[in-house]
């Protein structure tokens, strides 16, 4: 299989990352399947594309024909084998919760033509946790986007033990083709690059904020006006979702077993006023 073979992708989940995934494979000029258990979810994500699109026009940022073009290639249903049923490639972009990955990639996989590639965009858990659901562990991998997906440029793309070189390589030639720019991990490692980098940043960020040491906000002023960052860790976990924070680490304690993997009592906190950030209008900061 090469780029050249794949005409349709099928993006599973419509939430923060999944939407912009979608509209920037339809942008790309892919006949693109946006599909999510919810239908209000989906809503809101043809509602992004609707209002994101003119905008872009009205910026001089893409031409009105372009627009017109990602809005015919793009289609939101709640039907999971209708929209995979004739995918290409598939992009897995749902909960960071391994149950339910791993019940997506056994239905994926009995759904989507018997060539499909199967990729994640985990932002942690690696595709050899989700690869044994199916009967092409070849063609699965990781494919990992940064938020928000239509700005971020950086994808990582990790191929595990099981995952082919031809996977690989149509996976990082999907990437050119989206305008990214793609890393590729030989071996798999928990949260890859840049989150192991950026993890280590916001661990120490929390200790701080949980030892009452500094409030949030003064953690990330001292962040940006010091170390020059564009945000601080705890404005970048409200972008993110702090309810991705609380699954991230419960997934990875579920699996160590070692208490300092537990999550943040300030994220826990968080977690459970429903206070996730950006997403629900409040987190660390607060949002019109």
């Amino acid at each position: 299989m090469k780029l050249e073979d794949v005409k349709t992708i099928c993006v599973v989940g419509a939430g923060n990352m999944g939407h912009q995934i979608a509209l920037g494979c339809a942008l790309a000029g892919f006949k693109t399947a946006c599909t999510d258990i919810s239908q209000e979810m989906l809503d809101k994500a043809e509602g992004f594309a609707r209002s994101y699109l003119p905008e872009r026009v009205a910026k001089g940022k893409l031409s009105q024909e372009k627009a017109d073009q990602a809005l015919e290639n793009i289609r939101f249903t709640t039907n999971l084998e209708d929209a995979a049923g004739d995918a290409d490639f598939v992009i897995e972009a749902a909960v960071e919760k391994m149950v339910i990955k791993r019940k997506l990639f056994a239905d994926l996989d009995r759904i989507a033509p018997p060539h499909a590639i199967l990729a994640t965009n985990s932002s942690y858990i690696v595709s050899s946790q989700v690869a044994d659901a199916t009967n092409r562990p070849d063609k699965v991998c990781n494919m990992h986007f940064f938020n928000p997906a239509l700005v971020m440029k950086l994808v990582e793309v990790v191929q595990g033990p099981h995952t082919s070189e031809e996977t690989a390589q149509v996976t990082m030639d999907l990437c050119a083709r989206l305008g990214k720019t793609a890393v590729l991990l030989k071996k798999e490692i928990y949260g890859f690059l840049v989150n192991r980098i950026l993890s280590a940043l916001a661990q120490e960020a929390l200790f701080l904020a949980d030892m009452g040491i500094a409030t949030p906000q003064e953690i990330d002023l001292a962040v940006t006006n010091a170390l020059g960052h564009p945000m601080g860790p705890f404005r970048l976990m409200d972008l993110t979702g702090i309810d991705l924070a609380y699954y991230s680490a419960m997934e990875r304690y579920q699996s160590s077993r070692d208490p300092k993997d537990k999550p943040s009592p300030l994220v826990v906190e968080k977690f459970v006023k429903g206070e996730w950030g950006k997403k629900t209008k409040k987190g660390y900061y607060t949002y019109e």
